[in-house]
């Protein structure tokens, strides 16, 4: 989520640079099932360009066609959007599109927040009622305080939709061999902040990894003062198991959600072992968070392959849920 409000606020502050008006599109209630679920949300600019969407595509043109009057009049509207005879999701989705009018504060505090790596909420007001649809609007609770989407006050006494943002997810891949390579350029796709740490010997720079915001050619000390927290996930991929025990050593009073481990079986039992030889005091929990081999089985085969069946299984980890096909889940996907 936090990857898509990026793209929606920096794109609205270059709009707003080159006075371009933006509208904001959220989905704040759903009857039924659909595409994504209420928290989604997108921005249309007047010049007709688009950033994010809030279904697989067909939402998107009534959204643009309907954006049009929140231009001329300068107020929200809440568009209704059946999609059961249109999408087949058997949903009927509630809309909120309003003018998107930050302050430079707000874009500031926006960019302090997701530094923070701290939660955030974001409050949007809306009523179904006809007489009513024009009056909603949308704040941002920061840490720095409140501040609205646009200069509309928040009518408190409206319907009230209420989202948490979590800090960005980041991957941390140990190692910056090839199978690195497409793991990072994988999990950037998902919108994930992706660390790679490499050994001091290796001849590679950031330039070698697309998508990657950082790279790290550290030791296993330097790698111990690295921040880590539950939004992280760890993959040991460096071919070399002295190297992966040094690194995986300074994890064990990390808090992170995920930690994997490439090889056989027999490599984590043993990578497990000798860690046990050095620290007999380690708990529980930390094992518990060691996925080795790492991934989901697939029938995974190429480096890319294999990106795709680990980060599958992580995300399974933090969403916490078992990895089986849809067509076998008898409750609905997002129940």
């Amino acid at each position: 989520m936090l990857h898509e409000l990026k793209d929606i606020i920096r794109s609205a502050k270059i709009a707003q640079s080159l006075g371009i008006k933006t509208a904001l599109a959220s989905v704040v209630s759903l009857d039924g099932s659909s595409y994504r679920r209420p928290g989604v949300r997108m921005s249309i600019q007047e010049n007709g360009k688009m950033i994010g969407a809030v279904s697989g595509g067909c939402v998107e043109k009534e959204i643009l066609r309907q954006a049009q009057r929140v231009f001329e009049t300068n107020t929200s509207t809440l568009m209704e959007y059946d999609g059961r005879y249109r999408l087949g999701c058997e949903g009927f989705l509630y809309i909120l599109i309003e003018p998107f009018q930050p302050t430079e504060a707000f874009f500031n505090a926006f960019e302090r927040q997701c530094f923070s790596r701290k939660s955030f909420s974001i409050s949007s007001y809306f009523s179904k009622e006809n007489s009513k649809r024009q009056k909603g609007s949308s704040c941002f609770h920061f840490s720095e305080g409140e501040f609205p989407v646009s200069i509309v006050t928040p009518e408190k006494s409206l319907t009230l939709f209420t989202q948490t943002i979590k800090p960005g997810f980041k991957l941390v891949i140990v190692g910056c061999e090839h199978d690195a390579v497409q793991l990072c350029k994988y999990a950037s796709a998902t919108g994930w902040e992706v660390i790679i740490v490499a050994p001091i010997d290796e001849l590679k720079s950031i330039d070698d990894f697309p998508g990657a915001s950082s790279y790290f050619g550290i030791n296993e000390k330097e790698f111990s003062a690295l921040p880590f927290d539950s939004q992280t996930a760890v993959i040991m991929m460096s071919h070399s198991y002295v190297k992966d025990l040094k690194y995986l050593s300074e994890l064990v009073e990390k808090e992170i959600s995920y930690i994997g481990l490439l090889g056989p079986s027999k490599r984590r039992e043993k990578l497990l072992h000798d860690l046990l030889e050095k620290n007999d005091l380690i708990s529980d929990d930390f094992f518990d968070k060691i996925h080795g081999p790492a991934g989901i089985n697939i029938g995974a085969e190429t480096p890319q392959e294999i990106a795709i069946s680990i980060l599958a299984e992580i995300l399974s980890v933090i969403r916490n849920q078992k990895p089986i096909s849809l067509k076998d889940k008898q409750i609905g996907i997002h129940q």
